[in-house]
């Protein structure tokens, strides 16, 4: 129980870092699909960018920022900004799995077993495997350590 309740602050962090990047998702893609005159795809992909960005950035000096060692160098810096960006291109895969699942495997093809299947179920889901892929491989703790602030440069 102690464990748990010590890890409210960190999803709460994780939370509010995630939702800033859903409303830079969003308003991005509807701009660039709009004034910004891009087909669907290179919208996405760039609002998906952005959106990580915003959620790394905020993980990393909110969330996350006592694990954040001095000095880190941009290359490391960079590496863990790859992984967690293949972390949420993975959670996209759920949601978009969960969606193929639900429509075209069960045949539930209404709007509103898509809107379940795929923001809700398959949010879920990703939601999961995004916290625990930023925790676990983009800003881990050393092993033996019993500070819970620090992880590996």
């Amino acid at each position: 129980m102690a464990r748990a309740r010590a890890l409210l602050p960190e999803l709460a962090g994780f939370a509010a870092a995630g939702a800033a990047a859903y409303v830079v998702d969003v308003v991005l893609f509807v701009w660039l699909r709009g004034p910004g005159g891009l087909g669907p795809l290179p919208a996405k992909a760039l609002s998906f960018v952005a959106a990580c960005s915003v959620a790394y950035a905020g993980n990393a000096a909110g969330t996350y920022r006592r694990r954040a060692p001095a000095g880190a160098r941009a290359t490391r810096r960079a590496a863990r900004f790859a992984v967690f960006c293949g972390i949420n291109a993975a959670g996209a895969a759920v949601q978009l799995l969960c969606l193929v699942v639900s429509h075209y495997a069960l045949g539930l093809t209404s709007a509103r077993a898509d809107a379940v299947s795929g923001a809700g179920v398959g949010m879920a889901l990703a939601t999961c495997l995004r916290f625990w892929g930023t925790r676990t491989l983009v800003f881990r703790v050393r092993p033996g350590s019993s500070e819970v602030g620090r992880r590996d440069t």
